[in-house]
């Protein structure tokens, strides 16, 4: 059975770790497709041993949880653990069965780390942006882009390269931007005025203006990810400048850029030969389990921790999954500093403990 999240007060949502880092525009995203599903007093959440790669969170109600030989301990609702997704290792270190009727939450892991990610490196950019003084009369549409949904599949290491796409069109009231029927090669954001959006209902009778568009919006970005014709026109209401990237470029920013990996056993070896371990991840995710001894540098305040390291040392990175530490040591290794990211992440110890 499932629910509408609706039902469910949103502010509980944003005490999930570390669903709580996320942009209030994704994790609107991300629950868009998502249900609150009930499960019922016997039935099982995971079992012992799959493979299900899902955060689960228990939102109230009480289960128990044990190894293949028994369930030997209960968790309620409420709990400070269950801030936490339940005993996120795969393969799944317990089976959890509902105690009672339970209402759970489960987010795809993947999808929550990449929109996580792309948060973090999102606010590493924008301390990088807002600091640069030459950028003071562009910090405004860059950082509307940023928290955008827009580039979601972009690798975030690739963000700072978005803003260098973009070319300026410099536009007066009345031109004709794009029109309806043409095959689209490219999208705009709106940096400065305003646009008319006109339709025609069967491509033949004269187009009627149904929206309009201002500053920090984008339009035709369909075409940069479909073959696909416009289905509407858009005509500048006044003057204005179009920020455009061309679909070219836009494949370009997909690609992912190469990163120097370490698998644990090489990561050690190096630790024990002087090279220091960074924790990226959010000060809830690092208090709840970490590598003994690592620094704590989050990926989105690492631009103002930096000064913090030595270049001459050699640093491993990590994340839960690789993709939040790849995103960090590429962008901190474009300021000349000596990084590694740890391969596939850490994946933390269980929180919970059978008595």
């Amino acid at each position: 059975m499932t629910e509408a999240v609706a039902d469910i007060d949103k502010r509980l949502l944003q005490t999930l770790v570390p669903v709580n880092a996320l942009t209030l525009d994704h994790l609107d995203t991300l629950l868009r497709d998502t249900t609150i599903e009930i499960v019922c007093k016997g039935q099982p959440l995971f079992a012992a041993g799959e493979y299900d790669y899902k955060h689960v969170y228990l939102l109230s109600g009480s289960v128990r949880y044990g190894s293949v030989e028994g369930l030997d301990a209960d968790l309620q609702a409420g709990d400070p653990a269950c801030r936490f997704p339940l005993f996120h290792q795969f393969p799944r270190p317990y089976t959890v069965v509902a105690e009672e009727d339970c209402h759970v939450i489960r987010f795809d892991s993947d999808r929550l780390d990449g929109m996580l990610a792309w948060d973090q490196a999102c606010r590493y950019i924008s301390l990088d942006i807002s600091s640069e003084r030459a950028l003071d009369e562009d910090a405004d549409w860059m950082l509307t882009l940023l928290r955008s949904n827009l580039f979601y599949k972009v690798p975030p290491m690739n963000i700072r390269q978005i803003l260098d796409k973009f070319s300026p069109c410099y536009l007066s009231a009345g031109d004709v931007v794009l029109r309806q029927g043409e095959v689209g090669d490219c999208c705009y954001f709106i940096k400065e005025g305003k646009v008319g959006v006109f339709q025609s209902a069967d491509g033949k009778s004269l187009p009627q203006r149904v929206n309009e568009l201002s500053v920090g919006r984008c339009f035709g970005e369909d075409a940069l990810v479909n073959e696909t014709v416009r289905n509407a026109t858009i005509e500048m209401l006044s003057n204005g400048v179009l920020m455009k990237l061309d679909k070219r470029d836009f494949f370009l920013l997909l690609r992912q850029p190469a990163v120097n990996s370490i698998s644990m056993p090489a990561a050690e070896a190096a630790v024990n030969d002087g090279a220091e371990w960074i924790d990226v991840r959010t000060q809830d995710e690092y208090e709840q389990s970490h590598i003994e001894g690592a620094l704590h540098l989050p990926l989105d305040i690492l631009q103002l921790k930096s000064r913090l390291l030595d270049k001459n040392k050699h640093y491993i990175l990590y994340c839960n999954s690789g993709r939040r530490s790849e995103a960090a040591a590429h962008l901190l290794g474009l300021e000349g500093f000596q990084l590694s990211s740890l391969k596939s992440g850490y994946q933390p110890v269980p929180l919970l403990h059978l008595a």
